[in-house]
């Protein structure tokens, strides 16, 4: 791939877990020479002989350094590389408050991918990672327009769609998209522990709905001590929305409200339906979901069919039946395809639902 002249082939990374291992491998597959630390001698020594980094050392005229520890060691760590390095610095925590408001310097753009994998630290590392990710950039009043749009320039060349949002806003929202459903997982997870303990089948039985709503609650333990502390404020004040809304819906189920609670979940139905497609108008696409058979090879079938057909997959997930371990695809296609794609799956027996995205 030809190099960009204006944009320099070094560039530094702070922190080689999961987000800085991705990092490091998205930047060489862009042609960058990568210059990798951590404060753990065994994970340099793992990143260097996987060819993760190119050496363990900060380049001092990199154009671009990336600090991606955890958010407790983040303004240490950025003060740390703005000292050692002449270019740009950004960083990759999910608390941006605290963080800009302790860094003054023009040189520095706070910054926050919203990506992530249930793997953990090296072994997790993908350089596809950021490809169509939201990557939100928090400048600060102090950040200079060169430092931002060259940071943001790079990031768009990992393939990240970049967000400006005031780091405030972001807190608020990453509290609420983020940290809030976390914290709800753990809490559903140990609910359902303590009642398996008088019900030893109950964690058996839960089926796909339940494992889905609480697979967050795997991630790292250790990390969210320090999300929650540095974004209470933010964090308490979703969690009082949510209460708040629990019980509304509470006194509709025991108020055998059934008008109620109807709207409540179309309301609800409706605008999961209608969450934003990481790509493309949402007129222009169709969402198509396909319950897969029990038989060996389903999955796939449904993708070489879209293959054959040249059906534009723009994004997918694999997703539970409510009860049952059934799965079902999720596609997101052209909407110009979607009757084709359609009438191709229902000659193949399946049986496919297709909604509009408006």
């Amino acid at each position: 791939m030809s190099q960009d002249p204006n944009i320099s082939r070094h560039a530094n990374v702070v922190g080689l877990g999961l987000i800085g291992g991705s990092l490091c491998l998205a930047l060489k597959d862009k042609g960058f020479i990568v210059h990798g630390t951590d404060s753990d001698i065994t994970r340099v020594h793992v990143a260097l002989e996987r060819g993760i980094i190119d050496d363990n050392t900060v380049f001092p005229t990199a154009d671009i350094g990336f600090v991606a520890t955890p958010v407790a060691a983040s303004v240490d760590a950025i003060t740390k590389l703005l000292a050692e390095m002449s270019g740009f610095v950004t960083d990759v925590g999910s608390v941006k408050n605290d963080i800009v408001a302790r860094v003054q310097s023009d040189r520095f753009v706070g910054g926050h991918p919203m990506a992530g994998s249930e793997l953990d630290g090296l072994d997790g590392a993908d350089a596809t990672m950021f490809e169509s990710a939201v990557w939100v950039l928090t400048p600060s009043p102090q950040t200079s327009d060169a430092a931002f749009a060259a940071v943001a320039g790079i990031i768009s060349r990992l393939g990240a769609d970049v967000v400006a949002l005031s780091p405030q806003k972001h807190d608020e929202l990453v509290a609420l998209i983020s940290h809030v459903p976390h914290l709800t997982a753990a809490t559903l997870m140990g609910l359902a522990d303590e009642r398996s303990e008088e019900h030893l089948a109950l964690l058996r039985l839960a089926a796909g709905g339940f494992r889905d709503m609480t697979r967050i609650a795997s991630g790292r333990t250790d990390i969210w001590l320090d999300i929650c502390q540095q974004n209470r404020v933010a964090i308490v004040a979703a969690l009082d929305s949510l209460i708040d809304g629990l019980q509304h819906i509470r006194q509709v189920v025991q108020d055998e409200d059934r008008p109620a609670l109807m709207a409540h979940l179309d309301r609800a139905r409706q605008a999961r339906m209608n969450l934003p497609s990481r790509v493309g108008p949402s007129t222009e696409l169709a969402e198509v979901r396909i319950p897969i058979p029990d038989r060996p090879g389903a999955a796939a079938d449904v993708f070489a069919l879209a293959g054959e057909l040249g059906v534009n997959i723009f994004d997918f997930e694999v997703v539970h039946s409510l009860e049952g371990d059934r799965g079902i695809i999720v596609m997101v296609v052209d909407n110009h395809q979607v009757d084709l794609f359609k009438g191709g799956l229902l000659a193949r027996t399946f049986r496919p639902a297709v909604h509009r995205l408006s």
